[in-house]
């Protein structure tokens, strides 16, 4: 299966408690269908005293995202939009948006 969302994308979450919020996309788990987004799916990890961090306590991290809940945003509207994918002329497999036909 193709998955539509690599880094650096921007995206919009469609689902969740981080419904509708847009951020970039810091890495993409391809065996798994998840990625992390920044400022998105935000929860607290509790961590132990170590010479890197002497304190400890709790911190707050990504988790990662389903991305079947992920668009892409389309930069002309500024809205999520679903992604498709065409050969170009030069035979080359390339990402479109599907409502506008503009290559991502």
């Amino acid at each position: 299966m193709k998955i539509h969302i690599k880094k650096d994308d921007t995206v919009e979450v469609m689902a969740g408690e981080s419904r509708g919020t847009q951020g970039r996309v810091v890495s993409v788990d391809r065996d798994k269908y998840r990625a992390i987004v920044e400022g998105v799916n935000i929860v607290s990890k509790h961590t132990k005293p170590s010479a890197a961090n002497p304190q400890g306590g709790i911190s707050k991290v990504e988790a990662p995202v389903h991305i079947s809940n992920l668009l892409v945003v389309d930069p002309k509207s500024g809205k999520g939009a679903r992604v498709g994918f065409k050969k170009d002329s030069e035979g080359k497999s390339v990402r479109y948006f599907k409502k506008s036909g503009e290559e991502v």
